[in-house]
């Protein structure tokens, strides 16, 4: 999956948190299928998309979206 974010400043607090959690995720380019006012996604299993949105509410870090990569 891919999560999309509205600023870079958000995309590295998400990778800090969930690494933190000892989820594996990565920094990749916005996928050219979806559209973001950050140049920066986070890559992570989309079999955790539950976990993940969940620990990022909590953090209170703000996403525009999470997508499924097919």
């Amino acid at each position: 999956g891919v999560v999309l974010f509205p600023s870079t400043h958000y995309v590295l607090r998400a990778e800090e948190v969930l690494k933190g959690e000892g989820l594996n995720v990565n920094l990749i380019p916005v996928p050219r299928e979806f559209s973001s006012n950050c140049g920066i996604a986070l890559e992570f299993d989309y079999n955790n998309k539950e976990k993940v949105n969940k620990i990022l509410q909590e953090n209170k870090v703000e996403i525009e979206g999470i997508h499924d990569l097919l």
